[in-house]
């Protein structure tokens, strides 16, 4: 658990008052052990002495007596015995020595061999004493074995003071200390020093509270300030107004925070233009740094990937692609590592089957320092269509060049041959041979001309009138102008459109054409009994209008040209159909997009934006030809 700044102070000052009471505790209690233990000694010295004087009056009081001073030492044990027996002056003293020394457990006298003659414990009288350590043993002793002593188990610790008989030594006085008396006399200081201490550990911890409190605001209010930084809120003012240190740092915060915040509408304007930016590429990136955590990722790379940019965004390489992804043996990857590499293609598994990635992997270094590694994915299919599709519209206004030269050209060779053709019926006889091939020249010159006029409309520079549109009530027109041929072949006709939808800013007749073509020609290609489905949707900023049919399908050859003019596989049909389709979606800055399989199908997806991101004008020219009722593919 970790602490604050406050308890922490608390806690320190705490235990460095107790350490610093223990110590002066500890110091006197070991100078109050020593001197109690001392005092004892002198104590027991003291009342030896007046015991060995009420002794040596004992004696003197014997003689006076008349009693004989004998020589044996058995008769001189009981001679001494019964003087000390029968002098009230040594019972007095002893008596008295242990009523006023609370910590004597015992007076005794003993002869020179230890036999006790007398003691104040009546039952040790002629026993042999017991060896006893010297109280000033324990006087001069260390602290600790001071303490361990008085507080372990209990024994008799002694003072002694030898006295003769006549001129030769004979026994001693021998005072027993208890160590339970001492331990006593000892406990009423101890206790008073763990109040003592007790009570300076609280005082010094609520003092310490107190003053962390104080001395610690300031630090709180700054803490408070960078947390406000921290959410985007930048201070005007400092939080602590003093002339100490606390206050200068304030001061300082402020600054930072003012700068802070103009790098933060700098960055969230950059933010902003790069989102922009990152949404409009197809391609996806992914940016990895040094350590090979992804730090940025784009809308488009998440689509690929099938996951949200937020989610990827603080992933390792090795998360993202794991070994065994398809990308991962694309590129040299190693740990979180990617090496270098151009021209890789992937097949990842999409929301419509299988697609086909392009991969490339480029380092990012500054001042030749490697800072990381930036991950490029692309659509191969789509860059693959785009292409053709350029491909086709070059081929459009290639071809729409050659055919208005050519049918300009034909066109009036052609209105002369009419003309010498109404001279030539004139003249002519009114056999039924000639006026029938008359006849025939005259139609196939009509054919002729209807052709070029074709080629000259196809030409032409179209003329939009945009108009807000409602895609929903277009498509129900388109689909009742297509309701008799599809009932005709037989087919079923489905439609699902949104309860609301956006409008669109389109020419209502170009776009009513380019779907209609799609609808019959999904007609022409569907056998009986088959389906027709048109869907709206939308896609991101754009509208999607898919037409699906479940016909014959379209093969691998004919599908790279079935938007070329005059491309048809329809007995009978001029493949003009697709390539009107294909240019009236391109006048209006959309795509069109299929996918077929033979024998399954065909889905034709047209893509118109929105009404407020398109920006043409009320009326755009474009050299290219007027739609016409009906084409075919």
């Amino acid at each position: 658990m970790r602490l604050s700044l406050k308890t922490r102070f608390t806690l320190a000052t705490s235990l460095l008052v107790f350490a610093m009471v223990t110590l002066v505790s500890g110091l006197y209690i070991g100078r109050l052990t020593r001197q109690t233990l001392r005092e004892a000694s002198k104590n027991a010295d003291f009342v030896a002495e007046q015991v060995l004087t009420a002794c040596k009056s004992a004696m003197s009081e014997a003689n006076e007596r008349g009693d004989a001073t004998p020589s044996d030492p058995q008769q001189i044990r009981t001679y001494l015995q019964r003087a000390f027996d029968n002098s009230s002056t040594l019972n007095s003293v002893i008596e008295s020595d242990l009523g006023f020394n609370a910590s004597i457990l015992e007076i005794t006298i003993t002869d020179d061999n230890g036999i006790v003659i007398t003691s104040s414990d009546a039952s040790l009288r002629g026993q042999k004493a017991a060896a006893r350590p010297n109280i000033s043993s324990l006087a001069n002793a260390r602290f600790f074995e001071q303490l361990r002593e008085l507080f372990g188990p209990q024994q008799t610790y002694e003072d002694s003071l030898a006295f003769d008989f006549g001129a030769s030594p004979y026994g001693a006085v021998r005072i027993g200390l208890s160590s339970a008396f001492l331990r006593n006399e000892i406990q009423p200081g101890l206790i008073s020093a763990a109040y003592w201490a007790l009570g300076s550990v609280l005082f010094s911890t609520l003092l310490a509270l107190l003053v962390s409190r104080v001395s610690l605001a300031p630090l709180e209010r700054i803490s408070q300030q960078l947390d406000r930084i921290s959410a985007g809120q930048f201070d005007l003012e400092p939080a602590v107004e003093r002339g100490d240190e606390l206050g200068a740092v304030s001061n300082k915060i402020v600054g930072i925070g003012k700068q802070l915040r103009d790098v933060r509408e700098i960055f969230s304007a950059l933010r902003e233009n790069l989102d922009q930016v990152m949404g409009g590429l197809e391609d996806g990136l992914l940016l990895f740094n040094v350590d090979g955590l992804a730090v940025l990722v784009s809308p488009a790379a998440g689509n690929f990937l099938q996951g949200s940019p937020e989610d990827l965004r603080g992933r390792k390489v090795s998360e993202i692609f794991p070994p065994g992804h398809p990308i991962h043996a694309a590129l040299q990857i190693t740990g979180d590592e990617i090496e270098p590499a151009d021209g890789k293609e992937a097949v990842l598994g999409g929301r419509s089957g299988p697609q086909r990635i392009g991969v490339s992997a480029q380092a990012v270094r500054e001042h030749g320092t490697r800072m990381g590694t930036l991950v490029t994915l692309r659509d191969v299919e789509s860059f693959e269509r785009i292409g053709n599709q350029l491909q086709v519209s070059e081929r459009l206004a290639a071809l729409g060049r050659v055919t208005a030269g050519v049918a300009h050209e034909v066109k009036n060779p052609l209105n002369s041959m009419r003309l010498w053709l109404e001279v030539l019926k004139g003249n002519m006889p009114v056999d039924p041979e000639p006026q029938q091939a008359v006849k025939m020249l005259d139609t196939e010159i009509d054919r002729l001309d209807h052709a070029v006029k074709t080629f000259l409309s196809f030409t032409r520079p179209v003329e939009l009138r945009l108009e807000e549109t409602d895609l929903r009530a277009l498509l129900d027109e388109v689909l009742d102008a297509a309701r008799p041929a599809v009932t005709k072949a037989g087919l079923a006709l489905t439609f699902d459109y949104p309860a609301e939808f956006p409008p669109v800013l389109v020419d209502r007749q170009l776009i009513h054409q380019a779907l209609l073509n799609l609808v019959l020609n999904a007609c022409d290609f569907t056998t009986p009994g088959g389906h027709i489905g048109v869907t709206l949707r939308r896609g991101g900023e754009f509208a999607v209008i898919s037409v699906a049919d479940s016909g014959k399908g379209i093969s691998p050859d004919d599908q790279k040209k079935i938007f070329q003019l005059f491309f048809t596989t329809r007995p009978g049909g001029t493949g003009i159909g697709l390539a009107n389709t294909f240019r009236f979606v391109q006048l209006h800055n959309g795509r069109i997009e299929f996918d077929s399989e033979p024998g399954r199908g065909t889905t034709f997806r047209v893509e118109l934006p929105l009404a407020r991101l398109v920006e043409l004008p009320a009326t755009k020219n474009r050299n290219f030809g007027q739609p016409f009722a009906r084409e075919e593919r």
